[in-house]
């Protein structure tokens, strides 16, 4: 188990029979993982790093609800060193956008995804719930691991795509903020009579940080957290930062590249500082939506919305096309058998600004929508997301979006890591 360094955290634990205390040294990481076995472990403290032995065995939980609901103390900070932070709580900017985007693509960034939703589905029919009231297949994963799902309707029009971590006692799911109280009301509606599930929605209760970009791994080995590089997606583990839990794992809502961190607020200025001190750069919201439109992320109210289905969102790696029955299958299983996908979502380079919602059409005939748009790089590089039917334009054609703008159809980072299902893999 490696010994993680820190000048901070606050008293040491009782449930020491025998400690050695050492002096103060620099800060290096914060995180010890959880034990499963009757290990020495290190306790963190303010004034020391207290060693223990001894201990009981202390599994590895996942997130309970002791801890308060968020103070907005962090917020607070935020605002004072300079940050704007929105009414309800947002980090929209730190004024640093445009070196936010390049870090990104170079180095690292850490977000706050606190406004994010975060709701744990606890019971012994947790698994079998989620497997029947989403996409992907919950009754092939294990303790540890996770994956993206879709939540659609019936007929499988497209709500929100989530994160699923499989805990010991617990599944949490990371949703959109948009739609966080709607899936917390919908999985409530289909619990019936002898369930035993109860859905907790603890997202006051926690907060939530994103790393992303290709130097990621290096901040993960500096925080003392380098066994989880290289996991598989979803993959997590659970530590103890200052005796608060704290979840660290493998991709995030933005980026299957990078790493979560959920938290207990008490923690999270800690853990932000200590991550800034590691050279991220901190992203808000607005540069999180031009990096969300340029990767081609699909987000509700744009792309996700009862307009278009799962599979013309192009989402395949979140579906399971052989786990039996759940919510809006006969959909998409008539959609494959019969080839009715008829629209693709795209990314299009455009030459100047259009409004999301705008017509796309091809020789004057409406070919599709426009469903997001962004100006980066100074506002001088336009780019949008939308549907288009296939038989009227692939990658590399020019279209008309709006009254006369002219586009490029593009592909997009993730969607182009979609892999769609040969024909032979998709028969019953």
């Amino acid at each position: 188990m490696a010994v993680p360094l820190s000048s901070v955290s606050h008293t040491t634990s009782t449930l020491c029979h025998r400690s050695v205390v050492h002096t103060r040294r620099p800060l290096s990481s914060l995180f010890f993982q959880l034990p499963h076995n009757n290990y020495p472990v290190c306790i963190l403290t303010h004034s020391s790093i207290t060693y223990s032995s001894n201990l009981s065995p202390v599994a590895a939980i996942p997130f309970d609800l002791s801890p308060p609901p968020i103070d907005h103390d962090f917020y607070d900070d935020m605002a004072v060193a300079g940050a704007k932070v929105s009414e309800d709580w947002v980090i929209e900017t730190f004024n640093n956008d445009d070196e936010a985007l390049d870090a990104v693509d170079n180095g690292t960034v850490v977000v706050d995804l606190s406004h994010y939703g975060r709701i744990r589905v606890i019971g012994e029919d947790r698994i079998k719930f989620l497997h029947n009231q989403s996409t992907a297949n919950f009754e092939a994963l294990s303790e540890g691991g996770g994956c993206d799902t879709v939540f659609v309707t019936p007929t499988a029009r497209t709500i929100d795509l989530a994160q699923a971590w499989i805990m010991k006692t617990a599944v949490t799911l990371v949703v959109s903020p948009a739609t966080s109280k709607s899936i917390s009301g919908m999985l409530n509606k289909y619990i019936f009579f002898g369930d035993n599930v109860e859905i907790q929605d603890i997202s006051d209760k926690t907060c939530l940080f994103a790393l992303a970009g290709p130097k990621s791994n290096q901040v993960m080995m500096d925080l003392n957290l380098g066994e989880l590089i290289g996991q598989p997606y979803g993959s997590h583990k659970h530590y103890n930062v200052a005796g608060n839990p704290v979840t660290v794992a493998v991709g995030s809502v933005i980026s299957e590249e990078g790493f979560s961190l959920l938290m207990s607020p008490s923690a999270a200025g800690l853990i932000w500082k200590t991550i800034l001190s590691h050279g991220a750069t901190p992203m808000g919201s607005n540069a999180l939506e031009i990096y969300r439109i340029r990767q081609g992320r699909p987000a509700p109210g744009s792309e996700l919305t009862d307009e278009f289905n799962v599979l013309e969102a192009g989402l395949w790696n979140s579906i399971s096309l052989n786990k039996g029955c759940y919510k809006g299958q006969e959909t998409v299983a008539r959609l494959i058998t019969y080839d009715g996908i008829k629209q693709k979502l795209w990314g299009i380079q455009l030459l100047s600004p259009v409004e999301p919602g705008s017509s796309i059409t091809v020789n004057g005939k409406k070919v599709g929508k426009l469903t997001s748009y962004t100006a980066g790089n100074g506002g001088n590089e336009h780019f949008g997301l939308g549907y288009i039917k296939k038989k009227a334009a692939s990658k590399g054609d020019t279209v008309v979006v709006g009254d006369n703008v002219s586009g490029i159809v593009v592909d997009v980072p993730y969607l182009a890591r979609q892999q769609p299902p040969s024909v032979s893999s998709s028969k019953p």
